[in-house]
């Protein structure tokens, strides 16, 4: 029987297609599911599941205490990060794209020395987080050798035998954790911003410098309508970083297992859900929370990308 062209044509497609398909199936919805599943389930992590328990998993981890104090701090994390990044990102970009004004394309150019700078700013992104942890491990000593000690002692806000106690203090310890990943991210926004800056027409850049317009209002009038999209792109990935943070926690702050100290100040959900499921053999009570983070995580990202949608500009 000979098939009809249009039936050979899709019959064809979904064969590219199949193996593609499975492979995510397999590896990316099947954990999904797994996960949910075991989440109604009292699970150990080692035997199979002894029994099921419905939503009780759920229902526990609004009463418990820690979990909504971690899940508080992730809520500051993805508000104060993605939003310092991304204003730091976007006006770094501008300066060594736009800033300079005089001589360039159009007359537009970033300020001197911005190919060096552009570098700089990107060479947190090329570190290990292993070297990062090291680093900042330094930076945050609680004596006088450590980097930011020198400088509030240097400062005269305290004096060398009383230094900060920057990650076992309850009131900076989260604070630290957003300052490395606003210093970790910034370059790498920088790139991404400057990459669709140098998409703008400079005949744009060119009339508002001719309709005397200064760095400000080309700034908001010109630079951010026609970076909308980059700006939205930005939005969704830090949310989805700001969810996790797990590494910087698990490795900077006081805590015998994952870290999130002083006394849960430092502690957010990754970290949490890590110790019910290789300490305290909570595996259960951990997928359900995993489940709660996943669900968290795509209702942020379709809520930013609802509330940042704009109407495309051309250009």
């Amino acid at each position: 029987m000979r098939l009809r062209k249009k039936t050979r044509e899709r019959l064809f497609i979904a064969s590219f297609l199949a193996g593609p398909l499975a492979v995510y199936l397999i590896f990316v919805i099947w954990p999904y599911v797994e996960t949910f599943g075991y989440s109604l389930t009292e699970w150990s992590g080692v035997a199979p599941p002894s029994k099921v328990v419905g939503l009780k998993n759920y229902v526990d981890l609004f009463h418990d205490s820690i979990f909504l104090k971690a899940l508080t701090h992730n809520m500051i994390i993805l508000i104060v990060f993605p939003t310092v990044t991304i204003i730091l990102a976007m006006f770094f970009a501008f300066m060594l794209n736009v800033g300079g004004r005089k001589g360039g394309i159009g007359g537009v150019r970033g300020i001197r020395g911005s190919a060096f700078f552009r570098i700089v700013f990107f060479f947190p992104q090329v570190l290990s987080v292993a070297i990062i942890v090291i680093l900042f491990q330094a930076a945050y000593e609680s004596n006088s050798v450590g980097l930011f000690n020198a400088v509030v002692i240097k400062l005269g806000l305290t004096d060398a035998n009383h230094p900060w106690e920057f990650l076992n203090s309850p009131t900076f310890v989260l604070w630290c954790i957003m300052f490395i990943l606003v210093w970790q991210w910034v370059g790498f926004y920088l790139v991404l911003f400057s990459a669709a800056m140098q998409q703008i027409p400079r005949d744009y850049y060119e009339a508002a410098l001719l309709d005397g317009a200064g760095r400000t209002q080309t700034y908001f009038k010109v630079t951010m309508p026609l970076l909308w999209d980059s700006v939205q792109t930005a939005w969704v990935y830090l949310a989805v970083a700001a969810m996790d943070a797990f590494a910087l926690v698990a490795t900077l702050t006081p805590g015998s297992s994952f870290g999130g100290g002083p006394d849960e100040h430092g502690e957010v959900l990754a970290t949490y859900l890590m110790r019910n499921f290789q300490v305290l053999g909570k595996a259960g009570y951990a997928c359900a929370m995993g489940v709660v983070i996943f669900f968290i995580t795509l209702i942020l990202s379709l809520v930013v990308m609802r509330a940042t949608r704009r109407e495309r500009l051309e250009y």
